[in-house]
Order: structure tokens, then C-alpha cells, then sequence
């Protein structure tokens, strides 16, 4: 996976790679579930009758994990061609406030991800209707860590979750907050790249905000294409 995105330090280069890598495993897990299953569908008239489920969670995981990584390496398309025309000044102003709103949008976000999952796992929501101002008192009637998927079976390995989310109760699924997890976190990673984006708008490093320009490059590599030709 091709980016113009540089990382600065060792570090840096290495979460790099493990978020490629994580994204490249997400899509292939998929593509290999989803030949599988054709296969063995008009093959031999069976089938993986979790798969459809599975690459349902999966693309979810990507789509929520690509969303925060699309951030880093400003792959998100935007529309500039009127801030373009402002002054230098003015476009880093508007640049802020564009900053601001999706930071406050990012906050919301996480918010409704951490309440929508934390009753799945056990924990308590936020309060406050729209921002999170603290835990609410824990109701072990309000929780909800039995709550099962409807297709995928539960790993063998992870059998020692069942004491601690279901009452030592035994799981004939994986329980929903598993493949749930991934709100809360793609939405904290989300706000997390937009706050790195605002702290480049601030050290000067860009004037734009995660403005990708990826049909202005399209066009350019056509056009040098056909005069090569």
C-alpha cells in the first residue's frame, strides 16, 4: 500500500508498517474467506456458514481503522478550490476552524462508540447526553457481555473469557463486544490523527487539512501517459 506519507522516526516507521500491514491483513483475510466460501458453494455444494458474518466484522474493522489511517497520510478527498483563493493567512484561519470542528465531531464519535460498546463488555457508559462528564454508577443489570454474534463459534483458546464477561457461563458464539471493540477504538484512533493534523496546521508544516488531491494526480499520470504514447 503506496503512500506519500513519510514517518520521521523509528517509531514512527514502525507503527507505519503495522497499520499497513494490519489494513493488507484485514483485506485478504477477507478476499480468502469470501474465495473459500464461492468455492466450496459450487464446488461441493457446502459452505463456511460464519463466512458472510466474518467479512461483515471485517470490513467494519477496516473501514473504521482505514478511516483514521486515511487521516495520517491526508487520503481523504476534499474540496479546496475555494480556499485556495484566499490569502495565506486567511486559508490557515479557515484551516483551524475545520480543525476544530473535527476534533469536536472526533469527541462525539468516540462518545457514542464508547456507549454504544461499553454494555456489550461489561462497563459503564459516559454520562451527559452529548459529552462524556463521567461513569455512571456500574448496573450489573444494565450490562450485557452474554450478548453473542449470530454465526462465528467461539475459539476454543478463547474459553477463558467466559468467567469473567459470562458468569462462567460457556459461549456457542464469540461475544458481541469483541468484534464490537473495534468503535471505540477506531473512533479514539480517528480523533487521535485529527489532533496530529492540527498540530502540523499549527507548526506552520501545512496550510490544508487532509486534503488528498488524488483526482488532480490521476488526471497528471493520464496526461503523461498519452504524451509518452
Amino acid at each position: 500500500m503506496a503512500s506519500s506519507y513519510e514517518p520521521k522516526t523509528p517509531l514512527g516507521r514502525i507503527v507505519h508498517e503495522l497499520e499497513e500491514t494490519v489494513i493488507a491483513l484485514l483485506l485478504g483475510v477477507m478476499t480468502l474467506i469470501t474465495f473459500t466460501n464461492v468455492v466450496l458453494r459450487y464446488g461441493f455444494g457446502t459452505g463456511l456458514i460464519w463466512g458472510l458474518e466474518m467479512v461483515t466484522f471485517l470490513f467494519a474493522w477496516l473501514v473504521l481503522f482505514g478511516a483514521s489511517y486515511a487521516v495520517k497520510v491526508t487520503a481523504h478527498l476534499g474540496v479546496d478550490a475555494v480556499t485556495n483563493l484566499l490569502p495565506l493567512k486567511t486559508r490557515r484561519i479557515v484551516a483551524m476552524v475545520v480543525a476544530a470542528v473535527c476534533i469536536s465531531y472526533a469527541v462525539l464519535l468516540l462518545k457514542g462508540a464508547w456507549d454504544y460498546w461499553a454494555n456489550f463488555a461489561n462497563l459503564p457508559q459516559t454520562t451527559g447526553r452529548w459529552f462524556p462528564t463521567g461513569f455512571e454508577e456500574m448496573r450489573r443489570t444494565s450490562f450485557r457481555g452474554w450478548y453473542e454474534v449470530i454465526d462465528i463459534p467461539l475459539p476454543e483458546f478463547l474459553r477463558w473469557i467466559e468467567p469473567i464477561m459470562n458468569d462462567g457461563d460457556e459461549y456457542e458464539k464469540i461475544p458481541r463486544f469483541i468484534p464490537y471493540a473495534i468503535l471505540p477504538f477506531g473512533m479514539g484512533l480517528l480523533l487521535f490523527r485529527f489532533i496530529q493534523a492540527t498540530v502540523r496546521l499549527v507548526r506552520g508544516e501545512t496550510t490544508s487539512f487532509i486534503v488528498s488531491h488524488e483526482s488532480e494526480d490521476a488526471v497528471e499520470d493520464v496526461k503523461h501517459m498519452n504524451a509518452e504514447s
